[in-house]
């Protein structure tokens, strides 16, 4: 005898999808002023200025209005292949900000991480001391803490104070437009000088940032590490300890555990403060905004600092976004190829004898 069981219409769930029938209808309840605001706010703006850069809106009036017309990708050829001086300032720009990604990013990704190591170590005492000063200059005012900067890096300030006393004379960090990689030299070889992309010649691209963006890199690290710390922190205490000490009773050294068992697992956070701190690198403005204003002689322009400037400035507002576009592009382009380098990948059984730990029995 078969006995057939009615489910209750409340308890009913549609097929494939485990939700019970009519909480779709309160979950997009719940979700429609969220989602409201954001189209009001977000999208709605950001389809605007796609528009604008496409056309030759002046700024004044309605971007939708009969004086605007439809100029193609004139704004984009301009800053990319106009050859005149808004690809130069958008070249320039470019090589600042590339430079200050380079540096940046590694910097700030590995000085978090062993913060967070030293932080979690549960020998150290005045642990909550250590964690609450390296995160403080995370939440101090940016304005304030670069013209904080500005007194330390200036001629006569901390900074060159403390390099006179081994002897060597400091630079006028922020009136010193020569990159640091030149070393001093004003003229270098003549395939470097004389070849150039977006208008910057091949001998500035390598010269490296110049002191003003260095001393505003050694700022990102010093404001930015401290945020990253605590994701770190947070997933190196999710981290089962049963692991570190089977690793222990197989022989390894605390490098060897690091190395390869811990970072592995820190997989998914190394990529979220990667990802962070490159979308956070190539969008830098108030440093500059409230520093230097891309001085001097433009080597901390950026091109989110360039796009402010000529729109609000120049009152070439089609560019101006065009230049913010192409920066998501970059950004979108880099995030992408940072989340391929770090997926997941089936390792071979030769790549797992490979990554066996030295004297492991296993």
């Amino acid at each position: 005898m078969t006995t057939t069981v009615r489910q209750s219409p409340r308890l009913r769930m549609r097929r494939g999808t485990g939700i019970r029938k009519g909480e779709a209808a309160s979950g997009w309840l719940f979700t429609t002023p969220m989602l409201v605001l954001l189209g009001l706010f977000l999208v709605i703006p950001v389809l605007m200025a796609l528009w604008v850069s496409f056309s030759d809106w002046s700024g004044r009036g309605s971007p939708f209005s009969s004086g605007v017309s439809f100029t193609g990708l004139k704004n984009y050829s301009s800053v990319l292949t106009g050859g005149g001086l808004a690809e130069q300032n958008f070249g320039v720009a470019l090589k600042n900000n590339a430079w200050y990604v380079v540096l940046v990013v590694p910097l700030q990704t590995a000085l978090s991480l062993f913060l967070a190591v030293l932080v979690n170590r549960q020998i150290l005492r005045g642990r909550g001391f250590f964690r609450t000063a390296f995160y403080f200059p995370s939440v101090t005012s940016s304005v304030a803490i670069t013209v904080l900067w500005l007194f330390l890096f200036s001629s006569t300030g901390a900074v060159n104070k403390l390099i006179s006393f081994v002897g060597v004379t400091g630079p006028n960090w922020f009136n010193e437009p020569a990159g640091i990689f030149h070393f001093g030299i004003t003229n270098g070889p003549g395939f470097l000088v004389n070849n150039s992309t977006l208008g910057v010649a091949w001998w500035d691209w390598v010269g490296g940032p110049s002191f003003a963006m260095f001393a505003l890199i050694l700022l990102a690290v010093f404001t930015t590490s401290g945020t990253f710390m605590l994701l770190f922190l947070a997933a190196l205490q999710n981290i089962s300890g049963e692991v570190q000490e089977a690793a222990m009773v197989d022989g390894a050294n605390g490098w060897q555990r690091f190395w390869r068992i811990t970072l592995p697992q820190l997989r998914p956070t190394l990529f979220t403060v990667l990802t962070l701190g490159l979308i956070g690198c190539w969008q830098v403005f108030d440093q500059i905004y409230t520093g230097t204003q891309g001085g001097p002689a433009k080597t901390t322009l950026t091109p989110a600092y360039l796009s402010y400037q000529t729109s609000f400035q120049d009152q070439q507002w089609g560019q101006g976004a065009a230049i913010a576009f192409i920066l998501f592009a970059i950004i979108v382009f880099f995030t992408l190829v940072q989340r391929w380098v770090l997926a997941d990948r089936k390792v071979s059984k030769r790549r797992l004898r490979a990554y066996r730990i030295p004297g492991s029995k296993r």
